[in-house]
């Protein structure tokens, strides 16, 4: 649907397509495809450790390794999208992420489901920015746009809270791959329904594709976030430093062979603008904060306190209706207050729900982590979605892929960093822990493998032998949980102080483009 409509009032003429409510609700389907798959994988962790096997290591790839590709990828896909098409990038990558869901859902060993999210995150590098550059080239009204990026933030939030939801369901009554199936139906309404409603769009002044940046975009951003999970899990090593080297060799690489192009694919002036810069730094900074909770949080919910899968779903829901809900009034507030207090307010109270984190234990009680999560949800729905609208409107419509670009990679980055940064520090102090006596090597080394591996160890195990092995692994588990979560307070609060001072003065667009 590629007709528009106008508004005339005096001097002004204002273009309006009247398909962009109906286009919305198509774009966000494809952020929820990527939410739900995000926190499904939480839920399945549990399942996948009894099925696969992985070791302690292998478990953080699964993890991780879909944001390391999709951090590498994002701004060589969202310049794709500006070339060539957003529309067709965006369809091509659900039908892609549709298939290779399916791989996921068929893994037979960890190397298996290591490559398959991997293969996940090329697909995934696809979506995220193109939903982003369609809704600043479909909403040309400011306040519009603001609410578009609220709904469109707000179904990421959905997406979280009906995958556990969902995930729980489908894991009590079916095997663990069936969480990664449900996304085919959502692509398949994607694909047959964007078709139709979804406007093409692309950058008039496009250049042609650089392979040469896109491999050093790769290689630098897989490389330094390696370098970082390496030196976090096992200490600092040759194969780390090097891998270090020669990632910010080639990230050195890539920004000077940019700053030489007549078309790059990521137009590097666009930093110039603070900000753009601070919004991309809080929203790395942030996630890095979180990444260790979401990651760990379902977890804790099933192998500490015993809950069950579909339990453990709806116990992570207020957080993500406290995200939804905060989110598609952002937009407003910001507008009536100013960004620096919403954004720098909702990164604080993120950070002291973290801190309360860090007096939890087994037995605490639903109703406070409730209340934190619920904290943690509105604190984010606030700051995301304005540094959102933030980076959107500060840049040109022609380029809006390579600015949503920018947006998805600080996020992919963050997740990616914080997951092998908090995550091994959670990994870190469960490994430490004291064995009971009486247990056997094997047993034993099974156990500090992963809480799941205590699980499947306590089962070969006498009852009594069993249960304290179970116990010592799981207030080891909450002790490494506590120290992140502390970790994670302490980024957030500081990234919460630096937003109010580099978003001082910044404010959202008012009005209409012409």
């Amino acid at each position: 649907m590629t007709s528009t409509a106008q508004r005339t009032t005096g001097a002004d003429t204002t273009v309006y397509r009247p398909g962009r409510w109906p286009a919305l609700v198509v774009l966000v389907l494809a952020v929820l495809l990527v939410a739900v798959d995000a926190t499904v994988l939480g839920l399945a962790t549990p399942f996948l450790s009894e099925d696969l096997k992985p070791s302690g290591t292998q478990l953080l790839w699964i993890g991780d390794v879909y944001s390391f590709v999709i951090a590498g990828l994002l701004v060589s896909m969202g310049s794709l999208g500006d070339r060539i098409g957003r529309k067709k990038l965006l369809l091509t990558g659900a039908v892609a992420f549709g298939a290779v869901s399916v791989l996921n859902a068929y893994a037979t060993s960890p190397e298996m489901m290591i490559l398959a999210r991997a293969l996940l995150g090329v697909a995934g590098a696809t979506l995220m920015p193109s939903t982003l550059a369609l809704i600043r080239n479909i909403f040309h009204d400011s306040k519009e746009r603001s609410l578009a990026i609220g709904i469109w933030g707000a179904m990421a939030s959905a997406g979280a809270a009906v995958g556990p939801m969902v995930g729980g369901f489908l894991l009590e009554h079916f095997w663990w791959g069936s969480v990664f199936l449900i996304n085919l139906p959502v692509m398949a309404v994607l694909v047959v329904v964007g078709a139709k409603l979804i406007p093409e769009s692309r950058n008039p002044r496009r250049g042609p594709w650089d392979l040469i940046s896109v491999l050093l975009s790769l290689i630098g951003m897989i490389g330094v976030v390696y370098a970082v999970k390496e030196t976090a899990t096992h200490g600092p090593s040759t194969v780390a430093a090097a891998t270090a080297l020669t990632g910010a060799a080639a990230l050195y690489g890539f920004v000077r062979r940019q700053l030489t192009l007549p078309t790059p694919l990521l137009d590097m002036r666009l930093f110039r603008h603070r900000g753009l810069s601070a919004a991309v730094l809080a929203d790395l900074l942030t996630i890095l904060g979180l990444s260790g909770l979401v990651f760990f949080l379902s977890q804790f919910l099933q192998l500490v306190q015993g809950r069950a899968p579909l339990e453990a779903g709806l116990a992570e829901l207020p957080a993500a209706v406290g995200a939804a809900a905060t989110g598609l009034i952002a937009g407003t507030a910001a507008r009536r207050y100013s960004v620096r207090a919403v954004v720098a307010g909702g990164l604080a109270a993120v950070g002291v729900a973290l801190a309360a984190l860090t007096m939890i234990g087994q037995s605490t009680a639903y109703p406070v982590l409730g209340t934190i999560l619920l904290v943690v949800g509105i604190g984010a729905g606030f700051s995301f979605t304005v540094t959102a609208d933030i980076i959107l409107s500060s840049v040109p419509k022609e380029q809006a892929g390579a600015a949503s670009a920018v947006s998805e990679t600080a996020y992919e980055l963050g997740a990616a960093l914080g997951i092998a940064l908090l995550g091994s520090v959670v990994t870190g102090v469960y490994r430490d822990f004291a064995t009971p006596a009486g247990i056997p090597a094997d047993a034993s080394a099974a156990a500090h493998e992963s809480l799941g591996g205590a699980f499947e160890a306590a089962a070969t195990l006498p009852a009594r032998s069993g249960a304290e092995l179970v116990g010592a692994a799981q207030e080891a588990f909450v002790e490494g949980l506590r120290l992140a979560s502390g970790v994670g307070a302490v980024v957030l609060l500081a990234t919460a102080v630096a937003a109010w001072f580099l978003l001082r003065g910044q404010k959202l667009e008012e009005g209409v483009e012409h």
